[in-house]
């Protein structure tokens, strides 16, 4: 006799405001890592950063770093950006135009440097005082992965599958139909409610994570945990998490992957 496996609604087991921290002399909202949650919660996600700034406010900074040992996604919300990295042939600089709705999915592997230039090209165009809004994450590599090339894609918004559940209007940005492909399953979605409402997302049972409340307000988990912008919801175990009660205009990103178990060694801008 087959035995019947009941689904579980996950919980949301944190409810926790972004911290204000100043990169590159910038303001950005850190969400990761968490103040009430430790690394092997947020397993396999390293830091969830969102930004806000006019482009002209790059101008002049030395914005060129290194990382390695991880996969970086930028994902632009409003408004576009320019940025370079070493991934051409023999290290030599990359340019990329980010327009909104793209996402830039960075394999820093063994080593790379990023970000140069920010804006720099949309400076030039006359186009400085333009508003841009991205969250910036990390996804951790496996140790045996770290010592991979290091390698870049830009997926244009056209290019992002978008499908309509019920209230919801849903982007994959990692997932089924995405051409991006982390060192570990994961499942991110960008998620809008429009008029409101609710959505219940399937989530691997294995996975862990969380959403990052972008705009609105709603009730997260089976415990319906009120949220909004900029806070975290931790997820607790479940195959599936609802979200309910949703103002008009609610977005947020659902961020979920298999954890590796594993415990990096981090040192700055590297992820060993």
């Amino acid at each position: 006799m087959s035995q019947q496996v009941q689904e579980s609604e996950r919980d949301a087991i944190l409810v926790e405001d972004a911290a204000l921290i100043r990169m590159m002399g910038m303001p950005v909202l850190e969400a990761v890592p968490s103040r009430g949650a430790p690394y092997e919660r947020t397993d396999p996600f390293i830091l969830v950063h969102e930004g806000r700034f006019r482009l002209s406010e790059m101008s002049g900074k030395d914005t060129k770093h290194p990382h390695r040992g991880f996969d970086n996604l930028w994902y632009v919300l409003q408004g576009s950006a320019s940025t370079g990295h070493t991934t051409g042939p023999g290290g030599s600089v990359e340019r990329a135009r980010l327009s909104e709705g793209s996402l830039l999915a960075l394999r820093t592997g063994r080593g790379v440097w990023h970000a140069e230039a920010v804006g720099a090209d949309e400076v030039d165009k006359g186009l400085g005082d333009t508003e841009f809004r991205g969250v910036l994450f990390w996804v951790n590599l496996a140790r045996t992965d770290k010592h991979a090339a290091p390698r870049a894609l830009v997926v244009p918004k056209e290019q992002i599958a978008v499908r309509k559940e019920g209230d919801a209007t849903v982007r994959v940005l990692v997932g089924a139909g995405s051409p991006v492909h982390l060192g570990t399953p994961a499942l991110i979605l960008d998620v809008e409610l429009p008029e409101g409402g609710q959505l219940t997302t399937p989530v691997p049972a294995g996975f862990q994570g969380f959403a990052y409340v972008l705009e609105g307000e709603a009730s997260f988990g089976s415990n319906r945990r009120r949220a909004k912008p900029a806070q975290l919801v931790l997820l607790g175990s479940g195959d599936r998490f609802t979200v309910t009660d949703a103002g008009p205009g609610t977005r947020y990103l659902l961020m979920t992957g298999q954890p590796y178990g594993e415990a990096p060694v981090f040192n700055g801008p590297f992820v060993d």
